[in-house]
């Protein structure tokens, strides 16, 4: 009987999983009607036609983003809503 040390085990299931998400993601899997894609600082800054710089100076005074590692995402309904709080305050 072989045993697969726990280092081994771990590798093989990431594997598994990262394989499983790229195929659902290949195959147009539908997300929950309930989330919404994520923007990157990229995109955002493009959909609002500001540079990132002014994105940047926003998150500064309190434009809601999300930080997930090393790199920060929108949410578009979270940006709007704060941006509209912004024109009525």
């Amino acid at each position: 009987m072989q045993i697969i040390n726990q280092e081994a085990l771990s590798h093989c299931i990431r594997d598994a999983v990262r394989a499983e998400l790229q195929e659902h993601f290949k195959t147009g899997g539908s997300q929950p009607p309930d989330s919404e894609k994520l923007l990157s600082k990229q995109e955002l800054a493009a959909e609002l036609g500001v540079s990132l710089v002014t994105l940047t100076d926003w998150m500064k005074k309190g434009l809601p983003y999300l930080r997930l590692h090393k790199r920060v995402y929108f949410k578009k309904s979270e940006v709007l809503n704060a941006m509209q709080q912004t024109i009525k305050d």
